[in-house]
């Protein structure tokens, strides 16, 4: 099982049915593959549509059914669509019950960093800004570091999405969930000691005595 697997399962243990949920581009939109059985969400995506599912096989790819970041996507029975003004209206309607993000940095007030690096090319903000401050609640799914350097960390030093914190962060290392005392610890990873968690973090967290072993779900 690799980093980005580890990360979509133990966000998937997060949905609960009936919901509808944004599935941000990149590795949240694995989320999808490891929704638990028997249980129905509605995946929604900016450019309009709800009741999709993982990509289609190779060779099944439809063109017309992608996700806001050009990926494949499968329309599953009963799906709808429609334009994305309808579907920011639900966004900023606060009716998504649930946005999964990726991210660049997380700070240690529980603050994204996600749609610009300053000095590369950046195509527009995209929903995320829309969607921290609309959706009822925010899942950072990200991988612990980048290039040896910690993701979470002290202060941002890339331009945040929103002054909203989200609500948890989960990375292959650890569940990490921002309080009003700061980045409390939840969960570790099967195989990671707190001690690798607090070598690979920029920030102060909060350990409990006990850290309970991170849920990945069913194989």
């Amino acid at each position: 099982m690799d980093a980005k697997e580890i990360i979509a399962r133990r966000v998937a243990l997060e949905l609960r049915d009936g919901m509808l949920v944004n599935l941000g581009i990149g590795l949240p939109t694995l989320v999808a593959r490891f929704v638990p059985k028997g249980m129905l969400v509605a995946f929604q995506t900016e450019n309009g549509l709800i009741g999709f599912s993982a990509p289609p096989p190779e060779g099944m790819e439809n063109h017309d059914l992608t996700d806001a970041g050009g990926g494949f996507i499968t329309a599953l029975p009963g799906a709808a669509s429609f334009d994305s003004a309808t579907s920011f209206a639900l966004i900023r309607g606060g009716h998504v019950d649930l946005a999964v993000l990726g991210a660049l940095q997380v700070d240690a007030a529980g603050r994204l960093a996600n749609w610009m690096v300053p000095g590369k090319f950046t195509p527009g903000m995209g929903g995320a800004m829309d969607l921290v401050a609309g959706a009822k609640r925010v899942i950072v799914a990200m991988q612990h570091a980048a290039k040896g350097e910690p993701k979470i960390v002290e202060t941002l030093t890339l331009p945040p999405t929103s002054a909203r914190r989200v609500s948890l962060i989960v990375t292959e290392l650890a569940v990490i969930e921002p309080t009003d005392e700061g980045l409390a610890l939840r969960e570790r990873a099967p195989g990671v000691s707190v001690t690798d968690i607090l070598a690979n973090t920029g920030a102060r967290l909060i350990v409990a005595e006990e850290t309970l072993e991170m849920p990945l779900g069913c194989p």
